[in-house]
């Protein structure tokens, strides 16, 4: 498996880069609601579990993550595009070959070890990138063996949302819904990821209505996280009204 090589200047660069150029290019808005580092848990190995419906899913949480709390956060990465990206490991990212057991084992293996060393861990339990829709999640058994090994650590569910909906560009909001403490030893893998699921599909679901409620429109309890960019319709919009006061 290929290791995180955190660089912290080159962290720096691409976090301004990623936020500046990359986020606002291609978003109108990005934003979020909940608490990524949870009250009540200092000093707990923090997991967390997020769904994965597109490419953006790692830039974002990387953002929200570096935006929000302190500390160290490492993200699980298919090892095909990590090799491809690989400059992704100097902002924390190391790999997982779900197409070889013995891989997947160590991949866990060290995600536990960064979990015990203080680190905050992110993972796409659903193991691919599936349509935003689509029902059930289908989460893979290995966080269920990621947390008997490391029974310890505190799960923070978090769930993304996103599409075109009002605007000529896509909005993305990002939930972290309540932290969930099991013991994780005394289950079998396999009933951690069904409670997981549950749990996972469950927030999607709600944070979902939440959008529908609104028509599309972003909650107001989702604050930004960058600056938000006029879209087309919107410049369109500002330039059909100045012509009609003329």
């Amino acid at each position: 498996m290929l290791e995180a090589t955190k660089h912290k200047r080159f962290d720096q660069l691409f976090y301004h880069y990623n936020a500046l150029y990359l986020i606002r290019r291609h978003f109108r808005f990005f934003g979020s609601a909940g608490q990524l580092e949870p009250p009540g848990y200092d000093g707990k190995p923090l997991l967390y579990i997020m769904n994965h419906s597109s490419w953006w899913d790692g830039l974002l949480a990387y953002h929200a993550a570096r935006m929000l709390t302190g500390g160290d956060h490492y993200f699980m990465m298919e090892e095909k595009q990590l090799r491809k990206y690989a400059f992704f490991r100097k902002l924390g990212a190391y790999s997982i070959d779900a197409s070889r057991p013995g891989e997947i084992s160590a991949s866990m293996r060290y995600s536990a070890g960064l979990l015990q060393a203080g680190g905050r861990v992110w993972i796409y339990p659903e193991g691919e990138i599936r349509p935003l829709e689509q029902r059930p999640l289908m989460l893979k058994s290995g966080v269920g063996l990621l947390l008997r090994l490391c029974p310890e650590a505190v799960v923070v569910p978090v769930t993304l949302y996103h599409g075109l909906f009002q605007h000529s560009k896509p909005e993305a909001t990002l939930l972290v819904g309540k932290p969930m403490h099991r013991s994780w030893k005394a289950l079998h893998r396999d009933d951690i990821r069904d409670q997981l699921q549950v749990m996972l599909e469950g927030q999607l679901d709600a944070h979902r209505g939440m959008v529908q409620e609104q028509g599309g429109h972003v909650p107001e309890l989702f604050a930004p996280l960058v600056k938000s960019r006029r879209s087309t319709n919107e410049w369109f919009d500002a330039v059909l009204g100045k012509r009609g006061k003329l």
